[in-house]
């Protein structure tokens, strides 16, 4: 089964039907396709007062830290905010009326999306770090990216202060590809509905994954950023990936041990987790490892004894450190991430993915390697 952004993940799994988006991104649905009805959208009732906005004070330079000094975090609008029905305006009425219902409806703040609850982690880290290095420009710095029109840039910062956010960088494409700006921002870590720009932007070497909407959201830490990371084809390489899946286990048991003090190549995904590395130490420099706001995880489906060694000593000689390590030997993920609670998980198979969102885990998408070859075929019954 393939699977499109963005996507409603609920219960059961339903084929998808993926149109064209207002934003260049694409999208489907994990619920039956219903047909439009324009009472339901509204498009008469006048705009209601956004709430809850705050005043914000900005002093000196803290606050926005050169690009290249942060850890730059690029989210795209449609993963940080749910937009479902501004999207069936777009897809069943066209650009203009959709351009026409968000004016209209700019006063009415967008519901929190599934990579809002991983933004308000990190302003946690944020408050954090300033509290300890109140000079420091080694922060996360977010930046919204949107294919949007720069008319709807006004719904977007009445629902960014609406909500409490602080993200004062914007890119507004007006549709087209937003991957030149990213390199420009230094990104570390770029967030999308859309499948292909995040595929574009892992070719550019820019860690990236794609977002899905799920019905169900366990609730997470407000204290403490969890990440959780598949090994393979995440923040490995998909070498031993191959292996697996052309030549089975056995073969790949015995290539783990045979090139076990041979390090694993770097995946997409190293590069972010070097980047939180960086933000713990902050902290541990200061007497509080116990007491970190930043916490990792490996969830592989390795197994410890067999194959578990190689990655280990692959993240040593990086000199990156992982809080916690779970081999799972093939267990399902779905149980485990459920204990772990993360902001994020990321993984390069679609089984996976599915079966974390069943538990209501956030999971983002790597399509990256060699399993990008098998995921339109896997099934819910299967997988490494």
């Amino acid at each position: 089964m393939s699977l499109d952004p963005i996507q409603v993940m609920s219960g059961q799994v339903k084929e998808l039907k993926v149109s064209p988006s207002s934003n260049g991104d694409t999208r489907g649905s994990w619920e039956e396709k219903e047909e439009f009805d324009p009472n339901q959208l509204d498009l008469t009732t006048k705009s209601k007062p956004v709430t809850g906005r705050r005043a914000r004070k900005v002093e000196g330079a803290m606050f926005f830290p050169k690009p290249e000094n942060a850890v730059t975090v690029a989210v795209s609008s449609r993963v940080l905010f749910r937009t479902e029905r501004e999207q069936k305006v777009f897809e069943q009425k066209g650009v203009e009326e959709y351009l026409r219902y968000q004016i209209e409806h700019e006063n009415e703040p967008f519901a929190p999306g599934p990579a809002f609850p991983f933004v308000k982690a990190l302003e946690a880290v944020n408050t954090r770090l300033r509290e300890l290095y109140p000079q420091s420009e080694e922060l996360f710095d977010i930046v919204l990216v949107t294919y949007n029109h720069a008319h709807v840039g006004i719904r977007l910062i009445n629902t960014i202060n609406h909500h409490n956010l602080f993200i004062e960088r914007f890119c507004m494409t007006g549709g087209s590809s937003p991957i030149g700006y990213l390199k420009a921002w230094h990104t570390n870590l770029y967030l999308s509905a859309d499948a292909e720009k995040v595929r574009e932007a892992l070719a550019e070497g820019i860690a990236a994954a794609t977002m899905f909407m799920l019905e169900k959201v366990s609730e997470v830490s407000e204290s403490q950023l969890r990440v959780a990371f598949d090994g393979d084809a995440v923040l490995f390489s998909d070498e031993s990936e191959r292996i697996f899946k052309t030549h089975g286990l056995d073969k790949f048991f015995e290539h783990e041990r045979e090139n076990e003090d041979i390090l694993l190549d770097h995946g997409p995904l190293k590069g972010f987790l070097e980047a939180l590395g960086k933000l713990q130490k902050k902290f541990y420099a200061k007497g509080q490892r116990l007491n970190c706001p930043i916490r990792t995880y490996l969830v592989t489906a390795r197994s410890a004894a067999s194959s578990g060694i190689r990655a280990l000593k692959t993240l040593r000689a990086w000199g990156l450190e992982i809080d916690e390590a779970l081999f799972l030997a093939g267990a399902p993920k779905g149980p485990m991430l459920e204990k772990i609670r993360p902001h994020i998980y990321f993984d390069d198979q679609m089984f996976h993915i599915e079966g974390a969102a069943e538990m209501g885990t956030v999971a983002a998408h790597v399509p990256y390697g060699i399993a990008q070859k098998h995921n339109s075929q896997q099934k819910l019954s299967g997988g490494k």
